[in-house]
């Protein structure tokens, strides 16, 4: 990063204006350290004196003070006396560029375990039901799951399969096993391609208080739409990630 100069003495626009400056590096180096944190993490979950995060990165202490507390903010960070600054809270990787489900996602991490909220045949909604490429109002199955990672809430899962296969997707055990490999041993064929979209919402207040996250907390939505490897849509889902606790990620190929 940038070495930053400081002023004793500045006009009230030239003060605005380092403030602004100050402000944009403290948010460059919380990036750096969420990186860091993610990746190669720091010695038994203890982060650097304020002074040697300074030094190692080119900024003022007044700047690596503002990115803790923006890390702080997220709840990423908190500060312990006697100890210092130290993550309270660890992002679990999950990758995009596969099609897996999340206990095999995140199996190197811990277990997952699944909490069946409901679970029953519903009229498809009109946009579900032209997702799956069903008749209007057919029948589909609707699952609802809370998803934990080592005890903790991870995302609340909502799925909609079609019906012939669905009724027997109800007799298995939906609270130890990943909905895709069920999938696979019902139908007898592998999944194939999955179209996913990915954006930041606002927890309402039923998901906040399922996932035990502040109300208006933003979580992580991921809309997916699946296929069997013969291209029939046969599982769209809607799953929110608590933000604080996965980071997204995937190897990405330039076509030319």
């Amino acid at each position: 990063m940038p070495a930053e100069r400081t002023r004793d003495h500045a006009p009230p626009v030239a003060a605005a204006r380092r403030r602004r400056l100050r402000a944009d590096r403290a948010r460059q180096l919380a990036d750096l350290l969420r990186h860091q944190a993610r990746t190669t993490g720091f010695l038994r979950g203890v982060l650097p004196l304020e002074s040697r995060i300074g030094a190692d990165y080119g900024v003022s202490r007044n700047t690596v003070r503002q990115a803790l507390d923006l890390l702080r903010a997220e709840g990423l960070v908190e500060r312990q006396p006697g100890v210092g600054t130290v993550l309270v809270t660890e992002k679990y990787p999950h990758g995009l560029d596969r099609l897996q489900g999340l206990a095999e996602t995140l199996h190197e991490h811990g277990e997952v375990t699944n909490e069946v909220r409901t679970a029953g045949p519903v009229p498809a909604p009109a946009p579900v039901a032209r997702r799956l490429e069903l008749p209007d109002r057919a029948d589909v199955l609707c699952v609802e799951r809370l998803r934990r990672l080592n005890g903790l809430p991870l995302s609340l899962d909502l799925t909609y399969i079609p019906m012939d296969i669905g009724s027997a997707l109800l007799d298995c055990d939906l609270e130890h096993n990943d909905v895709f490999r069920l999938i696979e041993q019902l139908t007898g064929q592998p999944l194939g391609t999955a179209g996913i979209t990915l954006e930041a919402v606002s927890a309402d207040p039923h998901s906040a208080a399922v996932l035990e996250a502040p109300r208006g907390a933003a979580v992580l939505m991921l809309e997916r739409l699946t296929h069997l490897r013969d291209g029939r849509p046969v599982d769209l889902e809607f799953i929110r990630f608590r933000g604080d606790r996965i980071a997204m990620s995937g190897l990405l190929h330039r076509s030319h």
